[in-house]
Formats: C-alpha cells, sequence, structure tokens
C-alpha cells in the first residue's frame, strides 16, 4: 500500500492533530498521505483534492472519528473496493474499532501486509413514484421510513419478494444490514446480527400492534414498502435525510452490488467490542 487517504472529522481539533502527526509517520515510511481539501487548509497543507478523490486515488482508507464518519467513508469507497481502517478518537465504536492508543500499531501491520478485512454488505433502496425512479441510495447501516412532524401513526404495506407480509401501522420500518443491526434498529429493539451473516432485519419504530415484531430475512430478498398515509413522511438512508414522501410512493430495499471490506482490528474480536460497547456483564 502506497497512497494512504484520510477521512478525519474534520470539526474535531483531535482529529486535525493525529491528523497531522500521522502525516508525518506515513511520510517516514515511505508513503504518501492523501488529504481532502478541508484537512490541508486546516493543516496548512497547501493542495489536496476532493473527498470523492481521495477514495478513488488511494490504495486504502484511514479513518479518524467514530462510526458517523466512517458510514460518510463508505459511501466514498464503495465503488472502489479498498480496505477501510476505522479509528475511534472516543471510545470504542462498533465499526472504528481501533482506538487511538492502538493506531500506529496497527499502522505497522497493515503496511506489511499482516491484516485481515471483512465484507460488510450494503443495502440499495429506491423511491418510485408513478412507476419511475426519483432517488437512490446505497448505504451501509440501514434505510427507515418513519412519521415527520405528525403525531399520528403511519400505515407502510409491507411484502418481500412480491409477497405480502403485513401493513405495518407505526411511527415507522427500519431494513438494517447486520452492520447496521448495532445501530436505530437495536435501539427500536431489533436483533443484533453478527456482520458477516447474510441477512437484512425489519424492525417496526414503536407499532400500533405489539405483535409486530422485527424480523430477519434473506439477503437476497427484495423488500418493497408501499406509503398508504397521506401524512408527513421521511426516509433516511444512514442517518442522511431524503426527501419526503407521498401517499402511493413505493420504497423499494434490496442488497447493493457493493460492498465495503473493514480492516480487523488485531487486539480485539466482534463480542469484546458488543461487551464493551454495550456494558454487557455490568452491574
Amino acid at each position: 500500500m502506497k497512497r494512504i487517504g484520510i477521512i478525519a472529522k474534520t470539526d474535531k481539533p483531535q482529529a486535525v492533530d493525529v491528523s497531522r502527526e500521522l502525516i508525518s509517520w506515513l511520510k517516514s515510511k515511505d508513503r504518501e498521505p492523501v488529504i481532502d481539501e478541508t484537512l490541508g487548509r486546516l493543516l496548512g497543507i497547501p493542495g489536496g483534492c476532493s473527498r470523492e478523490e481521495v477514495a478513488s486515488k488511494s490504495d486504502m482508507l484511514l479513518v479518524l472519528g467514530g462510526d458517523g464518519t466512517l458510514l460518510a467513508a463508505a459511501r466514498l469507497a464503495w465503488a472502489t473496493g479498498i480496505p477501510i481502517l476505522g479509528v475511534n478518537l472516543g471510545s470504542l465504536g462498533f465499526l472504528t474499532e481501533i482506538t487511538i492508543g492502538e493506531l500506529y500499531p496497527a499502522m505497522e501491520k497493515v503496511l506489511k501486509g499482516e491484516y485481515e478485512t471483512e465484507e460488510r454488505v450494503m443495502l440499495s433502496a429506491r423511491i418510485i413514484r408513478e412507476g419511475k425512479e426519483i432517488a437512490k441510495y446505497t448505504v451501509l447501516n440501514d434505510v427507515f421510513v418513519s412519521r415527520g412532524s405528525t403525531a399520528r401513526i403511519i400505515d407502510l404495506e409491507t411484502k418481500i419478494n412480491g409477497d405480502y407480509v403485513t401493513t405495518y401501522k407505526a411511527d415507522g420500518l427500519i431494513m438494517s444490514t447486520p452492520t447496521g443491526s448495532t445501530a436505530y434498529s437495536l435501539s427500536a429493539g431489533g436483533p443484533i446480527i453478527y456482520p458477516s451473516l447474510h441477512a437484512f432485519a425489519l424492525t417496526p419504530i414503536c407499532p400500533h400492534t405489539l405483535t409486530q415484531r422485527p424480523i430477519i430475512v434473506s439477503d437476497d430478498s427484495v423488500i418493497t414498502i408501499s406509503i398508504l398515509s397521506k401524512e408527513d413522511i421521511l426516509i433516511t438512508h444512514d442517518g442522511i435525510a431524503g426527501p419526503a414522501l407521498h401517499y402511493g410512493d413505493i420504497v423499494e430495499v434490496k442488497k447493493a452490488d457493493a460492498v465495503i471490506h473493514l480492516i480487523k482490528s488485531p487486539y480485539r474480536n466482534y463480542y469484546e467490542v458488543l461487551r464493551t460497547k454495550l456494558k454487557w456483564g455490568e452491574r
């Protein structure tokens, strides 16, 4: 790996300071750092490129921030296939498994080729209005449809592979990947899915009928949601708000053609991350 792209949470001073040290360290290892214009301006380094170009010009991405920063990096890197190493500048993250104290030992291993990657499936979601596609997204965590400012529950007719499942009467519905199962879906009572499993979770948000529980489906499923309410309804993809949905709109969700490759932590496994983040075993 010759060219190392750096994606940093630039509104966090620590990320800028770590980036400065990291750039010097990479140069001492005869590696070429690739940074975007915003980070370059904060570091007083002229030049730089767009964040999209950072991904396309690099052999790997090194993410400095938290899980949100890594989600942003995933949107840049999924088309390139390059591996991503996530470094959390605060507490341990589900996606950013490397702590700041482990950064340089982990990078030594990566530069020597002593690392493993884990493939993470992504979702492809599109909005269909009157038979025409009006928006399309590729996401790592989740897509959810939810009520907006209205206080009323909404009706979401849901089918899987064309088979009618149910019409959810709820505040919304979350469709998550295994990676996203520890995000909003978990908060809404959804299951934790091991990251390498080929499955998606459908988790209703505050369903009117308590027997409407989360379900897990194969990731070769095609999920379609028809909007049957005229209330204010929103779609959100990896935390980013999309356009308002209208009565009769259809949201189609399925496995994306792309995947991302996360560099695994050499210091802890997934279950240790779960125990630490979710404070399992504590009294």
